[in-house]
C-alpha cells in the first residue's frame, strides 16, 4: 500500500467540483493532513486563488462545471503570472479529457469516483512536495500587497531558523486586524488593501531595526518570527498609529498575540500559540494583546475537551433548551408574545458549561450548525407542546449560524421541521446575527430572501453590534432588528445611546419593521423605551432564560391574567 508522505496541516488547497457529494469526499479525504476550501465552479475558483494566490499550495479541480469549466480555468491560470506556478491535480471521470488537461498545464489527474484514499493523498503530497521545492530553489516569494513573505516560504524559512541558528531565541508573534471582512465589505476592497499595505511596511520597518522575519499568513493576519523585545505593546502601538494615522474616520482595531522563545519548541508550535493568544484578544479593544501562558493552555485543553465530546452530548441530551421571554410593552401590562431559545451545556463531569465557552468554539470549527439544529428540533417540538398542553401558539426564535445559512438544504429542512410539528411559519422566526450581513453579504441577502420569501420571518440579532450602518436596513430582509443590550445598558445616562436607540426606532416604524430591545433589567431603561416608542423587550428585568418548567409558569400566568381556562 503506498503511504503518503506527511505534510503539515497547514498547506491549503483549494477543492473545484459543482457536486457537493464530491467536494464532501475529497475534503473527508484531505482534512487531517491540510486546511481544505472549496468552490462550487471555476468562477469562485478564480476568485479564491487570487484571494489566497500566497497561501495556496494546490488547486484539485473538476473538469466540467457549469459557468465556467476546468478547462477555462486552466487557461485563465496558465494566462496569470501569478497563479501558473500554483500546482493543479483535475478531477474527472472521463479519459478522453486527461490528456488534454495534462497538455494545458494540469500537473496530474486522479479519476472519479474517488475510492483509493492512499493514493489521492500520496499524489496530492507528492505534487505539493515538487512544486514547494522547486519554489524554495527559485526565490524567496513575497506577498504582493504587503512585500512580506509568502505563507509557505515564511514556514520554511522559520523552520530552518530554529533548526540551524540554535544561538537565536526568536518569539512569536500573531497579529490579526478585527472584522477585516466588514471593513472591506463597508469601505470597499481598496481601503483594505491599502490598511494592508500600511501593515506590510510598518512591520518591515520593525525588521529593519531588529532580527527577524515576517509574513502577510492569511488574509488578514500576520507573522512575526523575532529576537525578543522588552515591550511587544510598543510594537503593536507602533503599527496602530499607522493604521489610525490613514483612517481617523474609520476604526481599525489591531490585535496581537505573542509567545516568547522555549528551548526546542518549534515555529510550528510557538506560531500555534501565538495565534491562540491572538484569538482570546478577539473582540477585547481594552486589552488587544495577550501573551499566551497557563490560563490559555488549560483553555485550549477544555476546548479540545467540548469538540471531542460534542456528539456525544447531542447523542445523549446533555444539552438543554431554555427560553428567555419578550414582552408588548404597548399593552397595559405588558404582555408575552414570544420568546427566545438558547441553549445550556449540562456536561456530566464538566458540569454546567457557559455558551460563551462553547458557542464561540463551535463556530470557529464549523459545528455550530449541530448545536443549531438540535435547538432547532427542541424548540419546534416545545412549541407544539404548549399548543397542545394550553392550546397557546407561543412563537419562539432561534439562531442561524452563518454556516446555516449557506446550507443548499436549509430552507427545506426548516419547512420539514415545521410539518413534523404542525407549525406554522410565524411560529418559529429567525435570527441571524448582524455581523452576519456584512460577510459575504451578497450571498448571505439572496438566502435570507429565499426564508422570507418562503414565509419565515428574520430577526436581526445584536445590531449595533458590528461595523453595520443605519443606512443599511432599507436593504436588509428583516422583519425584527433586536438592538444589542450595550445600547440599553446606559440609555438612563448616555443621552448619546438614548438618541441613536431613538433614532433606529423611528427609522424602524419607517420600514414597518419591529423592534426588540435586548438586556433590559431596570425599570428606568422599560420607561425610557416605552417613551421613545419600542415594541418589545427581553432581559433580566422581566426574566432571565428559563428551563421549559419554569417558563410553562410564565405562560400559565399569562393565561390566567387573561382569565382563560387552563
Amino acid at each position: 500500500m503506498i503511504k503518503p508522505k506527511q505534510i503539515e496541516k497547514n498547506h491549503l488547497v483549494l477543492v473545484v467540483d459543482d457536486q457537493e457529494i464530491n467536494r464532501d469526499a475529497l475534503g473527508i479525504i484531505l482534512e487531517d493532513n491540510y486546511e481544505v476550501i472549496y468552490a462550487e465552479n471555476g468562477k469562485i475558483a478564480l476568485e479564491l486563488i487570487n484571494e489566497h494566490i500566497e497561501d495556496l499550495s494546490l488547486v484539485m479541480l473538476d473538469l466540467m462545471m457549469p459557468v465556467m469549466n476546468g478547462f477555462e480555468v486552466l487557461e485563465a491560470m496558465s494566462a496569470s503570472e501569478h497563479m501558473k506556478g500554483i500546482p493543479v491535480i483535475v478531477l474527472t471521470a472521463e479519459k478522453s479529457a486527461e490528456l488534454k488537461a495534462l497538455q494545458m498545464g494540469a500537473a496530474d489527474f486522479i479519476t472519479k469516483p474517488f475510492d483509493m484514499h492512499e493514493v489521492i493523498l500520496a499524489r496530492v503530497g507528492r505534487i505539493i512536495e515538487l512544486s514547494e521545492g522547486r519554489q524554495l530553489i527559485s526565490a524567496a516569494e513575497r506577498d504582493r500587497l504587503t512585500g512580506l513573505y509568502s505563507r509557505n516560504f515564511f514556514r520554511e524559512y522559520a523552520n530552518r531558523l530554529f533548526t540551524y541558528h540554535k544561538e537565536l531565541k526568536l518569539d512569536a508573534l500573531a497579529i490579526n486586524i478585527e472584522q477585516f471582512h466588514s471593513l472591506n465589505a463597508l469601505n470597499g476592497r481598496e481601503f483594505g488593501n491599502d490598511v494592508l499595505r500600511l501593515m506590510g511596511e510598518e512591520i518591515r520597518a520593525f525588521l529593519a531595526e531588529t532580527v527577524g522575519i515576517a509574513s502577510r499568513y492569511d488574509a488578514d493576519s500576520f507573522y512575526i518570527y523575532c529576537i525578543h523585545q522588552d515591550d511587544y505593546a510598543e510594537v503593536l502601538d507602533r503599527l496602530q498609529k499607522k493604521v489610525n494615522a490613514f483612517s481617523p474616520n474609520v476604526n481599525v482595531h489591531l490585535r496581537m498575540g505573542v509567545e516568547v522563545w522555549i528551548d526546542g519548541v518549534d515555529p510550528t508550535q510557538l506560531f500555534d500559540r501565538a495565534r491562540a493568544a491572538c484569538n482570546m484578544a478577539r473582540g477585547d479593544y481594552q486589552h488587544p494583546l495577550k501573551e499566551y501562558n497557563d490560563d490559555m493552555r488549560k483553555r485550549e485543553m477544555l476546548n479540545q475537551r467540548l469538540l471531542n465530546d460534542l456528539r456525544a452530548a447531542i447523542a445523549e441530551e446533555q444539552f438543554e433548551v431554555f427560553y428567555q421571554p419578550k414582552y408588548n410593552i404597548k399593552h397595559n401590562p405588558p404582555k408575552l408574545v414570544s420568546a427566545e431559545a438558547l441553549i445550556r451545556w449540562r456536561h456530566p463531569e464538566l458540569g454546567m458549561v457557559s455558551p460563551g465557552s462553547f458557542i464561540p468554539l463551535f463556530e470557529g470549527n464549523g459545528l455550530i450548525s449541530l448545536v443549531d439544529s438540535y435547538v432547532w428540533r427542541k424548540a419546534a417540538s416545545q412549541v407544539s407542546e404548549w399548543v397542545k398542553k394550553y392550546n397557546y401558539k407561543l412563537p419562539v426564535s432561534v439562531n442561524l449560524s452563518r454556516a446555516d445559512v449557506f446550507d443548499l438544504s436549509l430552507v427545506n429542512r426548516l419547512k420539514k421541521l415545521l410539518e413534523d410539528n404542525g407549525l406554522s411559519y410565524n411560529e418559529i422566526k429567525l435570527e441571524v446575527t448582524e455581523s452576519a450581513y456584512t460577510d459575504n453579504a451578497n450571498q448571505l441577502l439572496e438566502v435570507i430572501s429565499g426564508l422570507r420569501n418562503a414565509g419565515f420571518q428574520i430577526e436581526m440579532d445584536d445590531f449595533g453590534s458590528g461595523y453595520s450602518s443605519l443606512n443599511m436596513l432599507s436593504s436588509m430582509p428583516i422583519d425584527v432588528i433586536k438592538i444589542d443590550m450595550k445600547f440599553i445598558r446606559d440609555i438612563e445616562t448616555n443621552e448619546t445611546d438614548r438618541r441613536l436607540v431613538s433614532m433606529v426606532i423611528d427609522i424602524a416604524k419607517y420600514l414597518g419593521v419591529t423592534v426588540v430591545a435586548e438586556g433590559v433589567e431596570t425599570e428606568g431603561q422599560l420607561e425610557i423605551l416605552k417613551t421613545i416608542g419600542c415594541d418589545i423587550v427581553q432581559g433580566y428585568y422581566f426574566s432571565r432564560p428559563l428551563p421549559v418548567a419554569e417558563f410553562e409558569m410564565l405562560i400559565e400566568r399569562e393565561i390566567g391574567a387573561k382569565g382563560e381556562k387552563l
